[in-house]
Order: C-alpha cells, then sequence, then structure tokens
C-alpha cells in the first residue's frame, strides 16, 4: 500500500513576516530563501524551502502540512484510497505545483479543517545551505521534523493517519491532565505526526519540531531565549518517548516550536509500540502554571 513518507513542508499565516524573520533566522538558524511582502520562504536543508510563511491579517498559525510520498504512482494510488474513504482529494492546478516547487500535488482537509498536502518531488536548491547561526538540521528520509495536533476526534485521526495515509503507532502518553497523546511514525524518525484530544481545547497544530544535530545549537539558541529571543512555554528538558533534548518557545503566529538534539531512530525490525506515564524525565516546565504541555 501507497503510504506518506516525511513530513516535506508547512505553510504558516502570520501577520508579521519580520517578526518571523527575525525568529526563524536569528533564534532557528533558518535561511531565508525567499521574502516578498506577503510571502517569507525559509530553508533547513538542501530543498527550495520547508517553511513557508505568508501573511494575512489573522496569523492564524500552521494552515497546512505537506506530506511527501515517493512519486507520481504512490500519490494516484493515495488519492484513490481517500477518495473511497470519503476525503475530497482535489488535484492541484499548474500554478500552484510551480508555487509548491514540486513535481506533483494534491490536497484535501483533515477532520477538522487542517489542510492536508500530498505531494513528490521537491525543488532542491542550486545554492548550498548556509544558516546565520550555523546550525545543521537533521532532515533527509525524516523530513522537517514533526507536527502535533488537537485533534476533536481520536478514531477520525487514526483511520486518516493510520489506516489511510500508512503512518505506523510508535507509542502512548498519558499525560496528568487525563487525555494521552498518540505519537506516530512514517520513517525511521521516532514520531513525524502526533494527536491528542483535549475538552474544550480546539483543533489546530499545538507545535513543530525541528532538530538540529549538536547539542551545542540548542544550548546556544536556548541562552538566546534566557535573554529574551521569544517567550518560554517549556524549559530545556528531556522527553520519554522520543528522547529528545529540547525546549520550547511561542512562535509568531502564536503555536508553539520545539528546538531539539538527539531525537531517537526507530529500527521498525525490532521496535513494538509501548506506553508512557510522563511526558519528560526531567526538565519541560512551563512559567505558566495553567498551561497545558504537551
Amino acid at each position: 500500500m501507497a503510504s506518506v513518507v516525511s513530513l516535506g513542508y508547512v505553510l504558516i499565516s502570520a501577520t508579521d513576516l519580520s517578526e518571523w524573520k527575525a525568529f526563524a533566522s536569528d533564534l532557528l538558524g533558518l535561511q531565508v530563501a525567499e521574502q516578498t511582502d506577503d510571502r517569507l520562504l525559509l530553508r533547513m536543508d538542501e530543498k527550495a524551502y520547508r517553511l513557508d510563511v505568508r501573511r494575512d491579517t489573522v496569523g492564524r498559525g500552521v494552515t497546512t502540512l505537506g506530506w511527501e510520498v515517493a512519486g507520481a504512482r504512490e500519490l494516484d494510488e493515495l488519492t484513490a484510497t481517500l477518495e473511497a474513504a470519503g476525503f475530497a482529494v482535489k488535484p492541484a492546478d499548474k500554478a500552484t505545483v510551480a508555487e509548491r516547487m514540486v513535481s506533483g500535488l494534491a490536497s484535501f482537509d483533515d477532520p477538522d479543517g487542517i489542510r492536508l498536502e500530498l505531494y513528490w518531488g521537491l525543488k532542491t536548491h542550486k545554492d548550498r545551505f548556509v544558516s546565520p547561526t550555523g546550525a545543521r538540521f537533521k532532515t533527509g528520509t525524516g523530513g522537517l521534523g514533526h507536527a502535533f495536533q488537537m485533534v476533536s476526534d481520536e478514531a477520525a485521526y487514526q483511520r486518516l493517519y493510520g489506516d489511510l495515509l500508512g503512518f505506523r503507532i510508535s507509542d502512548y502518553i498519558d499525560f496528568p491532565a487525563g487525555f494521552s497523546g498518540v505519537f506516530m511514525h512514517c520513517n525511521p524518525r521516532h514520531h513525524s505526526y502526533a494527536y491528542a484530544t483535549v475538552p474544550e481545547v480546539p483543533s489546530h497544530v499545538n507545535h513543530l519540531m525541528f532538530e538540529v544535530d549538536d547539542l551545542d545549537f540548542v544550548g546556544r539558541a536556548w541562552d538566546k531565549v534566557l535573554d529574551g529571543a521569544a517567550p518560554v512555554n517549556t524549559t530545556f528538558g528531556k522527553h520519554s518517548n522520543d528522547e529528545m533534548l529540547s525546549f520550547y518557545v511561542k512562535a509568531p503566529s502564536g503555536f508553539q516550536v520545539e528546538y531539539g538534539f538527539g531525537g531517537r531512530v526507530l529500527d521498525e525490525s525490532t521496535y513494538t509500540p509501548t506506553r508512557y506515564d510522563v511526558a519528560s524525565y526531567w526538565g519541560h516546565k512551563s512559567p505558566d502554571p495553567a498551561q497545558l504541555d504537551v
């Protein structure tokens, strides 16, 4: 069965592109590939972009997740699978394909209205990636990182991501607030997608995770956060399930960004899912006691 292979790009809605540029470049170490009055493209590796930030008057956060598939045949197969399951999948026109810088593209809305795009063949940039902070990101077959989403119906998302898009369960975390998170992988990265249903919390992408290949990059960025570079969501800490050493900050569009090192890589020939009763072995403390930490 055809399946998704990685999280390839993300579209973000923002009110202030200059604020996003400073956050992404000076703190995270992303490279600006293109900037206009209405669009900011950001690189983290050899690809033409990984984040596409669009200006609007609302700043709705993450609006679109771009999921990579292996090729044209796999895109056709997944489209047929989704349509048979009742999703209205729309093939992209030439202008949208060109704008995304991909070879093939189709899109549909998830059960809560987040746009999902299936694509293959994202453009490789002719110029070498150069981070303004010297950061090197772990991408490749693992994609740009992971997304964690608050959802309205766990069963609907297990069906979509597990049964239709081909993700496999990595593990579960039972959070102290009384809900559970489901973590899923589509490549050796511990998880590319995770979700949870929390009463009275609306559906949204709670955070994106970006991983670097040296703990010093995380430490230097954390120093900048302590000096006021971005609002802290959770302090530096170590997760239980993927063993990531990371911190969380508030991005200019309101959602969180996890910035980390040392994430677990799965060997699917031997790995079996498990369950955790804590999200972190240490750290990841929120300065706001009322904040929901995931």
